[in-house]
């Protein structure tokens, strides 16, 4: 089950569209911060599941082991390397961590079962294992919104890295631009792709 040369770069396009994104994600956050005045600092929370997008939208087209980790750490890559993030390189911990919540439920359906519930369960363990890191790096602990905190990031992760992730992948599934890859083949009966 190795990776095909096709898979390695569409997997290294992801990580890197996805970090430009996410740098502009910095951005929205910082906006919306002060936007919020006083509970500004929640609004990190709010947007978390938007850096989670790219782990379960190269599992769902790659299909491989430890595709969603390698996306992640990617993307943090070009954020910290090429633009400058005031994270610094503690993004790339918290983008393998990302990677590997958001990877095991798939990892735990052997890279087979792909639906909502999946993508869902995805979001809220790639938004909560990375909390519990976050927090200790933040000094969350001990304050009284440490679970309105921990609620809001879940949310996020579920609505917008799990949910958003499988629309995203449901669409281009539709425009055949994915017909190459183990998404569209898995799918097609064995003499069809014997054909291909």
């Amino acid at each position: 089950m190795s990776l095909k040369l096709r898979d390695i770069v569409l997997m290294v396009v992801l990580g890197t569209v996805f970090g430009f994104l996410y740098w502009a994600l910095v951005q929205a956050w910082t906006a919306l911060s002060i936007a919020m005045g006083p509970a500004g600092d929640l609004a990190q929370h709010f947007l978390f599941g938007g850096w989670l997008l790219v782990a379960p939208i190269a599992i769902a087209i790659i299909r491989r082991p430890f595709v969603g980790v390698i996306a992640e750490v990617l993307a943090s890559v070009i954020e910290v390397v090429f633009l400058g993030s005031a994270v610094g390189p503690l993004l790339f911990v918290a983008a393998a961590l990302q990677g590997i919540g958001s990877e095991l439920p798939f990892a735990i359906g052997r890279y087979r079962k792909y639906g909502w519930l999946r993508y869902a369960i995805s979001g809220a363990l790639g938004a909560g294992l990375v909390f519990f890191y976050s927090a200790f790096r933040s000094g969350w602990y001990g304050q009284e919104i440490l679970f309105l905190r921990f609620g809001i990031q879940l949310a996020s992760g579920i609505i917008l890295g799990g949910l958003l992730a499988k629309l995203i992948v449901d669409s281009l599934v539709r425009t055949g631009v994915l017909d190459n890859f183990a998404i569209v083949q898995d799918t097609k009966p064995m003499a069809v792709r014997r054909a291909a």
